[in-house]
């Protein structure tokens, strides 16, 4: 009878021990998180603009849109400042790593001050990288690139020059003072007229912020300090249609010549009437697409390829530079009054 008694005990004690390790098991499967970027987990990559509101942002966050609904598996979020403030854009920053996004990407509006953050970032173990404008100095862990500075650089000087003739006085009117890939864009712009142009000379630089009223007033302000002005690079997407709006004011059109960057729904009008010969781009959705893509490809650890096609934006030929580390979407876009109709952005 004891016997019985101690095997029974016996049993019921291992079948307990059984339950309690599965029990146990089945509430630490519960427990774990998914890790991050990992297949059936959703990714979350947030791009932090440098100015909110203006029309080439939202035309990157509508590919970022875009490209989260094509992947399946990415939360586009997306907050800039209302206006261009480092330390406006710096709270959203942190706002975004207190979350612990999986992937943040940063157009910086002060790229040195900036970078505390990005590391702040890394340190939290959030891939953060850049895109459209670059924190060189930084520890950021890749740059999307729309095209290269002296691809860039040379499309906008060839284009004004022809409008030139090659030849005459012309000014650049820029966004921020400290925007890096602004100033590599002007760098060349600088360079490659002296090179190819020497008829042509660059009189002044100056800055407007991302304010389309600002630059309207500069190149009207530099117009009557150079009454022989002959162009203006309007070197971001609110100087573009800035500069052509002040040749309109003016009553120069097709004496005053302007190329810019702004949207080409922006530009349209100018294009149409005269007071802006061409405008430099390149496809802000596919950019704000590129971006979403490669912050899927950081969170899951993918390596990028020295070239590959990303068919999700549209891009059949996207490089990368393992020593930059910087992702380059391709060649600027130059258009002009014929073709401006082709893109909606």
């Amino acid at each position: 009878m004891q016997a019985r008694l101690k095997i029974t005990v016996a049993i019921i004690a291992a079948l307990a021990t059984t339950v309690a390790l599965g029990a146990c098991t089945k509430k630490n499967q519960t427990a774990a998180p998914a890790a991050s970027g990992s297949a059936g987990g959703t990714v979350k990559v947030a791009f932090v603009p440098k100015l909110q509101g203006i029309p080439y942002f939202e035309a990157m966050n509508d590919g970022g849109k875009e490209a989260a609904g094509k992947l399946g598996n990415v939360e586009w979020l997306y907050q800039g400042p209302t206006s261009a403030d480092a330390a406006a854009q710096a709270d959203i920053v942190n706002s975004y790593i207190q979350q612990k996004v999986n992937t943040l990407f940063i157009a910086p509006n002060d790229p040195d001050s900036m970078a505390p953050l990005i590391k702040q970032g890394i340190d939290a173990g959030i891939k953060v990288g850049t895109s459209d404008t670059d924190a060189p100095n930084s520890d950021r862990e890749l740059m999307v690139l729309m095209a290269s500075a002296e691809g860039i650089g040379q499309a906008d000087t060839d284009a004004l020059m022809k409008a030139m003739g090659g030849k005459g006085k012309f000014a650049v009117v820029s966004c921020g003072e400290t925007a890096a890939q602004l100033n590599q864009w002007i760098d060349e712009i600088k360079k490659y007229s002296k090179e190819k142009y020497p008829d042509a000379q660059l009189v002044d630089t100056v800055y407007a912020g991302e304010d389309v009223a600002k630059a309207t007033q500069m190149a009207t302000d530099l117009m009557n300090a150079h009454p022989d002005i002959k162009g203006f690079l309007g070197v971001c997407s609110t100087a573009g249609p800035g500069v052509a709006q002040a040749v309109q004011n003016a009553g120069k059109t097709g004496k005053v010549f302007t190329v810019g960057m702004g949207t080409p729904n922006d530009m349209k009008k100018y294009l149409q009437n005269g007071a802006a010969s061409a405008g430099v781009l390149w496809d802000a959705k596919a950019l704000g697409c590129l971006t979403a893509w490669a912050g899927l490809q950081l969170a899951q650890g993918k390596q990028f390829q020295a070239a590959q096609p990303v068919p999700e934006c549209g891009l059949d030929n996207v490089t990368y530079d393992s020593g930059t580390k910087i992702l380059l979407m391709g060649k600027p876009l130059t258009y002009t009054k014929e073709n401006v109709g082709d893109y909606n952005f």
